[in-house]
């Protein structure tokens, strides 16, 4: 009988193909920020927004995976897709890199812990700047409060969220 932990050992001389190395992430990604044309009928925002969860889980799961301007394309498709102004998800995506960049810089080691902190601070702080770029560009009085529930569930579901990356990671790098 074959030994179970077996089957997840990369046989020698085989590589995974660079699509699937670098483009598992791009993609999983760019579903999450699809999640957002689910038909789902709410009085205010409550859907977690996948697409921040998941390029925040890639970034601070595997530093080394992207440089900081992934933030722009991505965000683009973010806001095409979630109808939020364009350049909204841009910016403030672009941005959280940044800090996230700035203080993994700083930082000799990191626990799991100050990860979920950073995500969390980078949630609220793409959340909110939606917030403000649909007020600035017509889109009514909006109400940070209307919003608290969704940056309640994006926060608590990010350990999840990053432990499915975890898992997506070691299918991309085995071959």
């Amino acid at each position: 009988m074959i030994d179970p932990h077996l089957l997840h050992v990369p046989r020698l001389g085989r590589h995974p193909g660079r699509f699937r190395l670098a483009g598992t992430p791009v993609i999983t990604v760019l579903l999450g920020s699809l999640a957002s044309v689910v038909p789902l009928i709410a009085q205010s925002p409550v859907m977690p927004t996948f697409g921040l969860l998941l390029l925040l889980s890639w970034r601070l799961l595997r530093p080394e995976l992207w440089r900081v301007w992934i933030g722009l394309p991505l965000g683009l498709f973010d806001d095409m897709v979630s109808g939020q102004p364009l350049g909204s998800a841009m910016f403030l995506w672009t941005v959280a890199l940044i800090g996230i960049d700035y203080i993994e810089h700083r930082m000799v080691w990191r626990s799991y812990k100050q990860d979920w902190l950073i995500a969390t601070i980078a949630i609220i702080f793409c959340i909110t700047g939606g917030v403000f770029f649909a007020r600035i560009t017509g889109g009514g009085e909006i109400r940070l409060s209307l919003v608290a529930p969704q940056m309640l569930w994006t926060v608590l579901l990010f350990p999840f969220i990053v432990r499915q990356c975890a898992r997506i990671d070691r299918w991309r790098v085995m071959a």
